[in-house]
């Protein structure tokens, strides 16, 4: 086993781990994203369940959710907002 040899497989190993990260960030981005509109939508069934005494009430869908599993509280009176400008 050669110099060659050796320094060809240090750089296969390389190569691999960079493959292997490249292919473990996006899944973990997708994983967060999942678990920010689970939140979000358990967040925005609360308000519903107690905004509906209150005459108030938002869409549960994915782009609702996600909005406010990443902003949280902010989100929500955001899309209120939205709701009476739109």
């Amino acid at each position: 086993m050669g110099v060659g040899t050796l320094l060809a497989f240090i750089f296969g190993l390389f190569l691999l781990y960079i493959v292997g990260m490249l292919l473990v960030i996006p899944i973990k981005m997708i994983l967060k994203l999942i678990a920010n509109g689970v939140i979000g939508g358990l967040l925005l069934l609360l308000f519903n369940l107690i905004g509906g005494f209150l005459g108030l009430s938002l869409a549960i869908n994915p782009i609702t959710a996600v909005t406010v599993g990443f902003l949280g509280i902010p989100g929500v009176i955001l899309l209120l907002i939205l709701q009476k400008v739109l």
